[in-house]
C-alpha cells in the first residue's frame, strides 16, 4: 500500500509539472495540455488501426527479441566452449555493441525491405547482450559440480538441465529483461525513420509531420505502456515464482 501510494504520488506529480509547463509555454502545438493527451489517448483506443498499428510493431518487435535471443544463444554456446571461436567472434560483438542504433538502421533501408527494418534492429541490439550475458553464466558453472553430478550418477543430459541451466539461468533472466525494453525502443525508432504501412513508428512519423503534438504525446504514452507490459510479461514468464508453481 505504501508502495502504491509513492507511485500515485509521484505520478500526480510529474503530471502537475508537465500542467504547470503547458501553462507557461501556452501554445499546445508546442506542449498540449495532460487532459488533452488523455483524451487524445482515449479516442485512439477506440479505432481499429491503434490495435492494429500495437499489433504490427509488437509483432516485429517480439521477432527480433526471439532471433537475437536464439542467436545469442547459439553464439554464447560456441563462444564459453571454443577459445578459438571467443577470439574470432569477440570483435563483432564489440563492433555491435559500439554502433549506434541510427547507423543499424540505415544500413539496414539499404540492405532489407522496409518493413523488415525494425526487426533487424532490433536483433542487433539484443544479441550482445544475451550473448555476453549468456556466455558469462556458461563460464561462471562450478567444475565441481559436474564432479559431483557424475559422482551421483547424472548423465550429461541430466547435468545439462540440473546444473547448468540453473547456473546461466539469472544471467540470461537478466539479459533478457534488459533486451526487451531496448528491443521495443529500437524497433519503435526504426518504424519512426523508416515509416512502412500501419505501426506506431508511421503513426508518430504522420503525426510530427502535420504537426498533431497531442498524437505524438499519445503515441509516445502508448509506446511507454505496451513497453512497460511485455517487460512484465517478459519477467513473470521467466521469474522463478512462475517456474516454481509450474
Amino acid at each position: 500500500m505504501k508502495k502504491l501510494t509513492l507511485a500515485l504520488f509521484s505520478a500526480f506529480f510529474w503530471i502537475a509539472v508537465w500542467h504547470c509547463v503547458h501553462l507557461a509555454v501556452g501554445e499546445n502545438i508546442l506542449v498540449p495540455s495532460p487532459l488533452s493527451v488523455l483524451k487524445r489517448l482515449f479516442e485512439l483506443c477506440g479505432e481499429s488501426t491503434f490495435w492494429l498499428s500495437v499489433l504490427v510493431s509488437l509483432s516485429r518487435v517480439v521477432s527480433g527479441l526471439f532471433i537475437g535471443t536464439v542467436l545469442g544463444i547459439f553464439l554464447a554456446v560456441l563462444t564459453a566452449n571454443f577459445s578459438v571461436l571467443k577470439n574470432l567472434f569477440s570483435p563483432l560483438l564489440h563492433i555491435i555493441k559500439a554502433t549506434p542504433v541510427a547507423s543499424f538502421i540505415i544500413l539496414a533501408i539499404l540492405w532489407l525491405n522496409v518493413e523488415n527494418v525494425p526487426v533487424f534492429t532490433a536483433v542487433l541490439i539484443v544479441l550482445p547482450t544475451v550473448w555476453a550475458n549468456t556466455e558469462k553464466g556458461i563460464l561462471s558453472v562450478d567444475e565441481k559440480l559436474f564432479e559431483m553430478g557424475k559422482a551421483f550418477g547424472l548423465s550429461p543430459f541430466e547435468s545439462f538441465f540440473r546444473i547448468t541451466v540453473p547456473s546461466v539461468k539469472p544471467f540470461f533472466n537478466a539479459a533478457l529483461n534488459s533486451a526487451v525494453g531496448m528491443a521495443w525502443k529500437a524497433g519503435i525508432a526504426a518504424e519512426v525513420i523508416s515509416p512502412h504501412g500501419k505501426s506506431i513508428g508511421s503513426a508518430l512519423h504522420d503525426s510530427k509531420i502535420y504537426f498533431e503534438t497531442a498524437d505524438t504525446f499519445a503515441w509516445t504514452a502508448a509506446v511507454i505502456l505496451f513497453s512497460v507490459l511485455l517487460e512484465k510479461a517478459i519477467l513473470y514468464i521467466t521469474s522463478e515464482r512462475r517456474n516454481r508453481r509450474a
